[in-house]
């Protein structure tokens, strides 16, 4: 064949020649002006970035009699021989498919030997991640104690899978993604070159689409130049790589933006009619919002990347759309790629993406109530907060020096000491301060129900959320142990926060209030003391035994029964289950209540 690609044809044969490594070609060229070459090195680094034609410009330079500022002439015999890969001391392996142990021994074994043409023998081992353990072993040797005239150079793009005993014998040159800036102006130099007339936007397209490989940019150059009869335009950029006009980019985001959901189905359908390749979509929206982002932190740093090319409705997608809805359309967009590595339907996935994109999500529905409850406070409430967390503070020291000050008087009775301690200070084991209000607690026991306590439990998380930062300090340690339709017994553990809540009817307002909004009705709230909690469970238990007690001695007391009428209503009442024992368990739950007989 006469013709060859693009990347073959112009790949570098000088340092100067590739393309955005300066830092390691540069420290290569000094280290051959010097002459203080390492006899192993090892090349990473993504696809196309220069890795191999980095290792065959040093192998023509290390043999190079005609040396100039640390670059090979390639004009001399040995770096034309290296050019055209004729010359046996230069040798290049591809280690996918050359990596067992046997074919490493038999470097080791030639390696010993001298070079027949050049000062040195090179070995260029490409994928060298593929090799085999035993393969690595039988090289760990030979790099760390090399004949005198060989240098190894190891290529891969896998880093992580080489042993650290073959890192550690080798010099380390990290080659990194060439920028978009750097592929254009190498694509730009070699069409002016071959004399081809090109759309400098068709260009940037490409150099996106190759996403920071060289070699990946030429193809897709080579591929452009053969799809359009030796002619580079921006239509037929957007055709071979399957990206996404600008135009129809801003308006597809302007749309699912401000929630047309028709009509970004419409520009959706438009652009996969086109031909357009869904996953590729996908990455040029994800680009899109990335530049939305960075452009609203630093609008250079774009300006820079894109060339320039950032037009007046980019600005204002900047400057309109906030950074939290760019955070959530970023994560659709990774959700979907995600679900469309294997599917057969892409279309289907874009069309269900570009709904959720364009209407209000879960996680906006949720918050809505929280920053409604934080829209009707004023800014007089962060005052208010700010004074409640100085008090809480100034109540927890000093709860902390009543608590010394009792270790130090271990020896003096208790009850002398806690006469001491201010009504705002901790729980009391022997003494609670304030009574439970039995007027509103035993109602909500008479209608509890484990189904309405578990209810509450589950919505329990974003009742606290919708709290102000002063609110959740003082419910954080409080907790449902009761629950009916109408009502809700909430125990705190430490007393001295108990007495605190009791006291804030506004809390008690606006927790019936946040009820209300996330299961649909309000619940009065009735606060107990933890400790105290145990107690009025079993007093109420107690007090409706005695009433179900009472009702059922009733009819026996006040009629006259026959024996006979008395011995199956004694027998039949063996049958039915006990109305303490029901009732504890609608209360509490039936894996809770133990049974013992008296």
């Amino acid at each position: 064949m006469s013709y060859q690609a693009l990347y073959r044809v112009w790949r570098p044969q000088r340092f100067d020649e590739i393309v955005g490594q300066q830092v390691i070609t540069q420290t290569l060229k000094n280290a051959l002006i010097t002459g203080q070459t390492s006899h192993a090195y090892l090349f990473t680094g993504p696809r196309g970035t220069g890795k191999t034609s980095a290792a065959k410009i040093f192998a023509k330079a290390v043999n190079c009699h005609h040396l100039k500022d640390g670059e090979p002439c390639n004009e001399c015999a040995t770096c034309k021989a290296i050019t055209q890969g004729r010359l046996n001391d230069v040798i290049e392996i591809d280690a996918a498919s050359n990596n067992g142990v046997e074919e490493i021994r038999d470097i080791r074994d030639k390696a010993k030997y001298a070079p027949t043409e050049a000062d040195y023998k090179v070995y260029i081992i490409d994928e060298v991640h593929m090799l085999s353990t035993g393969a690595f072993n039988a090289l760990l040797k030979t790099l760390e104690e090399p004949p005198a005239n060989v240098v190894f150079i190891l290529a891969t793009t896998e880093p992580q899978k080489i042993p650290l005993t073959i890192i550690s014998r080798t010099q380390r040159f990290d080659f990194r993604r060439i920028s978009t800036k750097d592929s254009y102006e190498r694509m730009v130099y070699i069409l002016n070159q071959k004399k081809i007339t090109f759309d400098e936007k068709a260009l940037m397209v490409i150099a996106k689409a190759a996403e920071g490989g060289m070699r990946d940019a030429l193809s897709i150059l080579d591929q452009t130049l053969s799809f359009g009869d030796n002619e580079i335009t921006l239509k037929n950029a957007l055709q071979v790589t399957g990206s996404v006009n600008h135009d129809l980019l801003n308006t597809y985001v302007a749309e699912v933006s401000k929630q047309q959901v028709s009509s970004a189905l419409a520009t959706l359908e438009k652009v996969l009619a086109e031909g357009k390749d869904a996953n590729r979509f996908i990455e040029d929206l994800i680009n899109f919002c990335r530049n939305l982002l960075l452009y609203q932190q630093d609008p250079a740093l774009i300006v820079d990347q894109e060339l320039g090319d950032v037009d007046e409705q980019f600005k204002t997608f900047a400057t309109s759309i906030s950074a939290e809805h760019i955070y959530q359309m970023i994560d659709h967009l990774n959700n979907t790629q995600q679900q469309m590595r294997f599917t057969t339907h892409p279309d289907v996935y874009m069309e269900v993406l570009t709904i959720k994109l364009a209407e209000p999500t879960l996680k906006k529905a949720v918050q809505a109530p929280v920053e409604s409850a934080v829209n009707q406070k004023s800014s007089a409430s962060i005052t208010v907060d700010d004074t409640e967390i100085t008090r809480l503070q100034t109540q927890v020291k000093k709860l902390t020096h009543q608590v010394q000050e009792l270790e130090n008087q271990g020896n003096e009775p208790v009850s002398k000491t806690v006469k001491h301690v201010n009504r705002t200070s901790g729980p009391k084991k022997n003494g609670r301060r304030v009574k439970p209000n039995l007027s509103k607690i035993y109602p909500v026991l008479e209608n509890a129900t484990k189904k309405n306590l578990v209810q509450l439990k589950e919505i329990w998380p974003d009742l606290m959320s919708m709290l102000s930062v002063t609110q959740r300090a003082l419910m954080h340690v409080a907790q449902p142990v009761a629950a009916s339709e109408k009502g809700a017994v909430i125990a705190f553990n430490y007393a001295f926060l108990y007495e605190q809540a009791a006291d804030d009817g506004e809390l008690r307002q606006l927790l019936s209030e946040d009820i209300d909004k996330l299961v649909g009705h309000d619940l009065k709230i009735a606060y107990v003391d933890a400790e105290q909690w145990p107690e009025i469970r079993q007093s109420y238990i107690q007090q409706h035994k005695d009433d179900l007690q009472t009702n059922e001695s009733a009819p026996t007391n006040t009629s006259d029964l026959a024996p006979e009428s008395e011995q199956s209503t004694n027998d039949g009442s063996q049958d039915q289950p006990d109305p303490v024992i029901t009732k504890a368990e609608a209360l509490f739950g039936s894996e809770t209540v133990e049974i013992k007989n008296d």
